[in-house]
């Protein structure tokens, strides 16, 4: 990707990852080649994409190019804020602390759990008889 100078932060969140481009411009959002509005017709999960901008006060002052894949919707939009988060780190060194601060850059390792033989699902029992 030739073309003005851009940060990049990578995301994951359960089996999402996020490849996150930041260049400068005026907010622009654009996920999978689509409005981030169309990608994410919830507001509340529109809302997480724009926390990492205002814990550093830069809101409208970057535009975001975003390739994300697998998980769900949720997991995405997580992946998504973990990236921005690490793209303006890669900016400027000096938004960690408020990032960190904030719970930002952490990475939640929280995964499903895989299924166990001689049981329905992960932890569930089949029904107990005692006769």
């Amino acid at each position: 990707m030739a073309g003005p100078v851009q940060n990049i932060g990578l995301g994951r969140r359960k089996t999402s990852t996020a490849r996150v481009y930041l260049r400068a411009g005026n907010g622009q959002v654009t996920i999978n080649r689509r409005p981030y509005e169309m990608y994410f017709p919830l507001d509340w999960r529109r809302k997480i994409i724009f926390q990492p901008f205002e814990a550093t006060g830069t809101t409208g002052q970057f535009d975001i190019l975003v390739n994300v894949k697998g998980g769900g919707l949720t997991g995405q939009v997580e992946a998504i804020r973990l990236g921005v988060a690490r793209a303006l780190v890669d900016f400027n060194e000096d938004f960690k602390k408020p990032l960190r601060d904030a719970g930002l850059l952490t990475r939640d390792d929280r995964m499903v759990e895989r299924k166990k033989y001689g049981r329905p699902k992960a932890r569930k029992r089949f029904q107990f008889s005692k006769r």
